[in-house]
């Protein structure tokens, strides 16, 4: 069976008041509405379109995974929802129900995301069994696997056990669970957008000539 490149962005459903709420306390729900439509349309322009992938929308709440009005600018590109449970059991379920070959999850509201990247996260994956893009509060705006040596449908489920979510260990406490010598070189690290300062600093280099 041909083994398909697959970039799945992750996205939530561009809603004011439920979309980066840690953000919205700092800046207001507006403002972080209108970052987080800005920032997820951008990449969805950037990468939704790319020949080097199959392009996935993958949603929550499930019930806007079809919702046309939301990012006209994926195309065609086939959607699906993220399904119950905390991040590291959607990331799971999505990995396992994907059809063969190297997937690829990225966020949607990391501004420093290029297809230069992703098409770097790839070509990691040819000589090893995971990747990642670490974050730089300790989490990670990218997570990739060959699905090849450790293609069982129950091992990305594990990879995601007992990861402490949104806490400065979320990378490692992942990274423990990968067999030794599985993980290319990480990508570079960028920096997520929770809090002002971070709002800010976003702000001066996408307005920087």
């Amino acid at each position: 069976m041909r083994r398909q490149r697959q970039l799945v962005l992750f996205l939530r459903a561009p809603q004011r008041g439920a979309v980066k709420r840690r953000l919205a306390r700092a800046i207001g729900d507006a403002a972080a509405h209108g970052f987080y439509a800005a920032t997820s349309r951008a990449l969805i322009r950037a990468t939704a379109r790319d020949r080097r992938w199959r392009t996935v929308l993958a949603v929550t709440p499930d019930a806007f995974a079809r919702a046309g009005r939301f990012w006209p600018e994926a195309g065609a590109a086939p959607r699906m929802g993220q399904g119950p449970g905390d991040l590291g059991a959607r990331m799971g379920r999505v990995f396992a129900t994907l059809p063969p070959g190297p997937a690829v999850i990225v966020g949607s509201d990391i501004p420093g995301i290029t297809p230069e990247l992703v098409a770097e996260a790839f070509r990691r994956l040819a000589s090893r069994e995971a990747v990642f893009g670490p974050a730089a509060d300790g989490g990670y705006w990218l997570v990739g696997l060959a699905r090849r040596r450790l293609a069982a449908a129950a091992f990305p489920r594990r990879l995601f056990r007992g990861v402490r979510w949104s806490t400065p260990h979320a990378l490692a406490d992942t990274r423990a669970n990968l067999p030794k010598g599985a993980e290319a070189p990480a990508l570079p690290v960028l920096e997520d957008v929770d809090e002002a300062l971070d709002f800010a600093r976003a702000a001066r280099r996408l307005s920087a000539p």
